[in-house]
């Protein structure tokens, strides 16, 4: 079988596993989100990787001594009910890239990545990032777990902080302006000015 090189190769309407996606040699960056493939953007904006790398360099002073640890992309997450124990990579149809992750867990890393849900996500938007891609992202982190998650922008110079509720549902735990301080829900002694993060 032709090894797949290009993302026309593979049927949009198809439903692969992480299985699959581990034997592509794309030049594009994809993701799986329920089995369905997900094109990534192009090369980030340089405001998005600017706003990136500042939130890198902040949180990677915060943990570099700590259990936790800081990943930036790309770097893969295999995502799957938590409920389930773990799966093979075939029966794996979630794999994503998030900007940066915290994961404390450190049974869940790999050579590859992680295997299941980070601690906490942040995803930095960019204009070309869909409602529909957004709303699939924010169900997926739901529903596999991942305790808080940060949706940033950088145009708007906002952060919105959702952290999962007793009832696993997230809920919208806080909405910070480019001139404020803004304190993860898991680590509450983590002091994060966005006036540094936006900075150009």
């Amino acid at each position: 079988m032709a090894p797949i090189t290009q993302l026309s190769q593979l049927d949009p309407n198809g439903t692969y596993s992480y299985a699959d996606y581990l034997t592509w040699q794309l030049e594009e960056s994809v993701e799986l989100i329920k089995g369905k493939i997900m094109a990534m953007s192009p090369a980030p904006s340089r405001k998005h990787q600017s706003v990136s790398l500042n939130f890198a360099v902040s949180l990677g002073n915060y943990f570099k001594h700590k259990d936790c640890k800081l990943y930036p992309a790309p770097f893969d997450v295999k995502l799957y009910d938590r409920r389930k124990s773990l799966l093979q990579d075939r029966e794996v149809f979630s794999v994503i890239q998030p900007d940066l992750c915290v994961i404390c867990d450190k049974d869940k890393l790999t050579e590859q990545g992680c295997d299941g849900a980070p601690d906490w996500i942040i995803e930095i938007l960019s204009p070309g990032n869909s409602q529909k891609e957004l709303r699939l992202k924010y169900q997926l982190y739901q529903e596999n777990g991942v305790t808080e998650y940060w949706t940033v922008y950088p145009y708007e110079q906002a952060v919105h902080q959702f952290v999962l509720d007793q009832n696993e549902k997230y809920q919208l735990h806080a909405m910070h302006a480019g001139d404020e301080i803004a304190i993860p829900y898991l680590f509450p002694d983590l002091q994060i000015d966005l006036n540094d993060v936006f900075a150009e």
